[in-house]
Order: C-alpha cells, then structure tokens, then sequence
C-alpha cells in the first residue's frame, strides 16, 4: 500500500515549441514547492521533437536543477504519445500530468494532494470556467462531452483535462496497457480507481501559443470515441447488413421478374 505520508511527486509536462514558457513555469514550480527537493519532487518533461530552443534550454536548466528529467522523443508524436512517454519514466508515488502554460496552476496539487492523502486514487482537476477558450473550442468540447456520453459505456468527467493527480497504484495499471491508438483520457477514465475532484478556474496561458488547432482536437475527438465505444462497429454493422439485405431482395426481384 502507498504510503500517503511521504509523498514523492511527478510531474509530468510535454512540450513542443513551448520554449518562453519554461523558465515561468520552473518559476511557479519553485514558488508552490520552495522546500522541496529531488527526493520528493521530480520534473519529467517530454520533448515532444521541438524545433525551436526548447530542448536546448531544458538541457541547459538541468545543470543546475536535479529536479528536472528529461525525454526526448526522435520527432513529433504528439501530445498523447508524448504524456504516456513521461508517465511511463515517473517514479513517484503520485504523479501528475500538468502542461506548461500554467493554464494548469500547480499551486492546486496542495489540494490534490490533501484529497489523495484522504484516501482517493484519483484526483481530477475540474474547470468552472472556460471563458479563456476561444468560443469554436468551448462549443466543440461541450459537443464532444454530450456524444461521449451517448456514445462511451463509461463517459468521462466533462470539463476535465489531462491535469489530475494518479496514485501509484493507478500508474502501474495504466503502464500494464498496451494501446496503439491513444486518448489519454479515455485510457485515466477506464482504469477506474477512486476519484475525487477539485475545481479551479482556468487562467490565460502565461506566455507561446496553442498547439492543438480545431483539425487535431477534432482527430483526437473523434479516435477517442471510436477507440472506447462499441457503438461506431453496431452502427456498421447494421447498414451493413441493411445493405445486404437491400442487395439479395434487389437480386430475387431480377430473378423473379427474368423468370417470369
């Protein structure tokens, strides 16, 4: 059983092209955990093949800072890819993906944390506010929520990202997965485990520009509903076998009427 005393935390933080935000984040990170060290605290960031000086400034950080891991990807792979990648290499005892813009405020792992320690494995970070998003992404997100609940066996929680705190336990359950076409939240919602929430509102980015354009997120949309439900394969296969259907009756009229 994890010991929910010491607390050893991961954070795991992909980036590609995201070389302004770095050392604002590195900052935020030491203002929310000043007393931590690299017994208790690790940073994995993921180079997910950058082309601009990221790498090269995250290898420059790491000289003098041995809370930072890092990963570099051969290119780019994606920010799914990219996230198990850094997953995958956490050794702490609670981990936690958070991207690099501090749209994700790490100072809500105190509160994260305060949940673990009472017993949950999972802790989501729910937003209240999305108001920061363009209006395309918000009504997308909140269309995409509406068919995955149709659609997935097991929905998952609306207005909930990647940033979340994972016990141990759950990490190793994720690692046992043998994926090929990832949705990380589909992936964090079908393990199960015990969940929490705590909310936040979510601030502007501090600094770089998104990544994921409308085309990517509708891709990543659209694979993760295939990928967790069974409805896209039934609707298949009842036009399938309507089609089949309409085929031999068609076939039997030609015969009758050649015949007749």
């Amino acid at each position: 059983m994890t010991n929910r005393k010491a607390v050893k935390k991961s954070l795991v933080v992909p980036v590609f092209n995201e070389e302004a935000c770095i050392i604002p984040f590195l900052e935020k990170i030491e203002q929310t955990f000043p007393e931590d060290t690299s017994d208790n605290l690790e940073i994995v960031f993921v180079d997910d093949g950058s082309t601009d000086a990221t790498l090269q400034r995250l290898i420059e950080l790491q000289a003098t800072n041995n809370k930072i891991k890092i990963i570099e990807l051969s290119r780019n792979f994606g920010k799914e890819a990219a996230l198990l990648a850094g997953i995958k290499q956490a050794d702490g005892n609670v981990v936690i993906p958070i991207d690099v813009d501090l749209q994700d405020p790490p100072e809500l792992i105190h509160d994260m944390i305060r949940e673990w320690q009472a017993g949950n494995e999972v802790v989501l970070a729910v937003r209240t506010d999305r108001q920061t998003d363009s209006f395309s992404k918000r009504f997308f997100a909140n269309l995409f929520y509406k068919v995955q609940e149709f659609a997935l066996e097991k929905s998952m929680p609306s207005n909930c990202g990647d940033f979340r705190l994972m016990d141990r336990t759950v990490v190793d359950a994720l690692n046992q997965l043998s994926e090929n076409q990832l949705f990380m939240k589909g992936l964090f919602s079908w393990v199960g485990f015990r969940t929490s929430r705590v909310e936040y509102a979510r601030p502007v980015r501090s600094s770089g520009t998104p990544k994921f354009n409308f085309f990517r997120l509708l891709n990543l949309g659209v694979g993760g509903i295939i990928s967790f439900s069974i409805i896209p394969v039934r609707l298949f296969s009842i036009l399938g076998f309507l089609a089949m259907l309409f085929s031999l009756s068609y076939a039997g009229f030609i015969l009758l009427q050649t015949l007749v």
